[in-house]
């Protein structure tokens, strides 16, 4: 009887922190041409023309390198599924929330979803939450609280509907991390074009309902582009590398961008409209990268042996 192949190793690699890297500040991005697009366009007509646009350059991606997405009738519910939990429920719930909440507490609350990654995986996957995880998660949280600033916390404590659908986001975001395993043999090309298909098919009666486009203005250039930016580069490139990266290092690991994306966004900032770097800044980006390494956990197994001699 044939033994069944086992499950690679998923961890992170050079490669994998790299890219991890590059995923962030594509979604960091994503701030400045929200900021753009939303001052013309309501949110869910922003989010259709997102996902709208990515799927469709990432079809015609799949016919010029000569994939297919004739995967089966069940890979295509599963896009289904995960265009639900990784696209529908968490954009809708932080949009709802951060019409009532300031943009940094949404902000540190899209930060917890390394923390239920890792529990949901713990509980239902099958990667080990190990202290040094946990601890790293802890210490990627705190950092981005003190990135963020004491004015992000202003509002705990109001608003608590708002800041529980972010929450609930956060929640989402780490079971389609679960989820998402079933992808983990397939083209990360081909997962990203069905899953953002999958979305858009399903905003379409949204926004028909909400925000009729015959009723929508029309656009400026600079909204235009912005658009085009925001469904090209932080949407379908950066939809590959999520499932590129979730395929080698496995889905918690995949969910350690939310600590990544408020530093990108920051130095986005100071590269592009001359913000300055304040002290806490520093010392917020020096908790991520500490729990980043504790994640890994490579540099402390090095540190042990040597500790010992």
């Amino acid at each position: 009887m044939t033994q069944p192949t086992p499950a690679p190793s998923l961890r992170m690699g050079p490669t994998e922190w790299l890219l991890l890297v590059v995923l962030s500040l594509l979604w960091g991005g994503s701030f400045f041409f929200n900021k753009l697009t939303v001052a013309e366009w309501p949110p869910f007509a922003v989010v259709q023309v997102r996902v709208g646009l990515a799927a469709l350059a990432l079809l015609l991606a799949v016919r010029i390198s000569g994939q297919s997405m004739a995967v089966g009738r069940s890979l295509w519910l599963a896009f289904f599924g995960m265009g639900v939990l990784n696209n529908l429920i968490p954009f809708s719930l932080f949009l709802w929330g951060q019409q009532q909440i300031a943009s940094g507490l949404a902000s540190i609350l899209n930060a917890t979803t390394p923390i239920f990654a890792v529990l949901v995986m713990h509980c239902f996957g099958n990667e080990r939450a190990t202290g040094l995880k946990l601890g790293g998660v802890l210490a990627g949280l705190i950092g981005v609280g003190i990135l963020m600033g004491p004015d992000a916390f202003g509002g705990l404590g109001s608003n608590l509907a708002a800041q529980l659908a972010c929450v609930l986001a956060a929640v989402s975001y780490a079971f389609s991390g679960l989820f998402g395993k079933r992808f983990r043999g397939l083209s990360p090309l081909v997962a990203a074009t069905g899953q953002l298909s999958a979305s858009t098919l399903m905003m379409i009666p949204i926004v028909f309902v909400l925000h009729p486009p015959w009723t929508l203005p029309v656009p400026s250039q600079q909204a235009v582009l912005a658009a085009i930016g925001l469904a090209l580069i932080s949407t379908a490139l950066a939809y590959i590398l999520f499932f590129r990266i979730m395929r080698t290092a496995g889905p918690s690991n995949v969910m350690l961008v939310t600590f990544l994306i408020p530093v990108s966004a920051i130095l986005l900032g100071v590269g592009l409209l001359g913000e300055s770097l304040l002290p806490r800044h520093f010392a917020g980006m020096a908790a991520i990268f500490a729990g980043l390494a504790l994640i890994d956990g490579r540099l402390f197994r090095r540190m042990r042996p040597a500790a010992g001699l």
